[in-house]
């Protein structure tokens, strides 16, 4: 069965390294092509001002003790979809972004593959 995200490239920004682990491996095991890892706020500004080609990104709410937040706003702004995953479920969200997709630690892949499809716009009919 396809996942419908086949050949997305999706960036991790995530920085407990058996979570980036699990999370490429979700999205080798789904179709998708995983951008990083990156475990820094700044890493990952670096990437989404770059030229990288992304579809979408997976963050961590809480990165090395800094919100994920400044990464949110940068990928809004180019248009990128992003999907937040936390231990404290949306709740753990500020105002601004609730609504956006989330997915609560611990997660499974099918999870994570909703949450990127919903992002997306990606519907399976």
């Amino acid at each position: 069965m396809t996942s419908g995200l086949e050949g997305r490239r999706v960036l991790i920004v995530e920085d407990e390294a058996l979570v980036a682990m699990l999370l490429e491996t979700i999205l080798e095991d789904i179709g998708c092509n995983p951008v990083g890892p990156v475990g820094t706020i700044s890493e990952a500004l670096e990437i989404v001002a770059s030229d990288a080609v992304i579809d979408a990104a997976l963050l961590d709410v809480n990165v090395a003790g800094h919100e994920v937040f400044p990464v949110a706003a940068a990928l809004a702004l180019k248009g990128v979809p992003f999907v937040f995953s936390t231990g404290y479920g949306a709740g753990g969200l500020g105002e601004a972004w609730r609504g956006h997709p989330t997915v609560q630690k611990p997660f499974s892949e099918a999870a994570i593959c909703d949450a990127l499809r919903r992002s997306l716009g990606v519907s399976l009919a």
